[in-house]
């Protein structure tokens, strides 16, 4: 469904969001404070405006509410960032979408009421982390402090040929299998009779820890 979005803070995190979001047929707004970052643009955003978001007549005018939803991209500008976002919320934007630095920056996002605060670059570092201790985990999405999804290949040949039923995943692991990729096709919801083949792909979801004994399991 085709929403919209401000991004505001074009540099290396809110470009390449622009870019993403467009290229999948969004209507973005691109807001930087800096030409040169929103003269890159001007040829792939909806809209782009050379602008401070500190300033709230300026977010006024640009009717920021409006939007379905509101990126506060800002780099290592803490306080422009904490207050695009300030004022982005009291401009009645629905869905606040704010980056954060490090602990701190967070922890003052979310005390002023950023629905969704991101580290990328720390966020990477785990992924990273993860894929270097756990090589057949192939995507890992943290859900909350405790829960988690991930993808994760099946290379321990005592799974192979097992229906999902005799591994009883659910009961040894508390994860549920939500789909299955053998071959290039993805199987949603597998039935508890499919029979899991070598390198099949499992899509599962439950508590983090159960989640890394389930890798550790399928890995050995």
């Amino acid at each position: 469904m085709k929403q919209t979005y401000a991004i505001i803070g074009l540099g290396r995190f809110g470009g390449a969001l622009l870019e993403t979001l467009v290229a999948n047929g969004q209507d973005v707004l691109g807001i930087d404070i800096n030409e040169e970052n929103v003269n890159d643009y001007r040829d792939i955003a909806t809209q782009v405006v050379i602008a401070d978001a500190q300033e709230d007549d300026v977010l006024r005018k640009l009717d920021i509410g409006s939007f379905d939803h509101v990126v506060i991209a800002i780099g290592h500008n803490m306080q422009a960032s904490i207050l695009a976002t300030i004022n982005a919320k009291d401009l009645g934007a629905k869905n606040v979408i704010a980056k954060a630095e490090n602990k701190i920056h967070l922890r003052v996002l979310t005390k002023i009421g950023a629905d969704l605060v991101v580290q990328p670059e720390r966020e990477m570092g785990e992924r990273v982390g993860r894929k270097l201790l756990a090589p057949n985990m192939l995507n890992f999405i943290e859900l909350s402090d405790e829960y988690s999804m991930a993808e994760v290949q099946v290379v321990n040949p005592q799974f192979a040929g097992k229906t999902i039923s005799e591994l009883n995943i659910h009961k040894k692991f508390g994860l549920n299998v939500i789909a299955v990729r053998h071959e290039g096709e993805v199987l949603v919801a597998p039935k508890a009779s499919y029979r899991i083949h070598d390198k099949d792909i499992l899509s599962v979801v439950g508590p983090k820890d159960m989640v890394d004994d389930f890798d550790q399991m399928t890995n050995n």
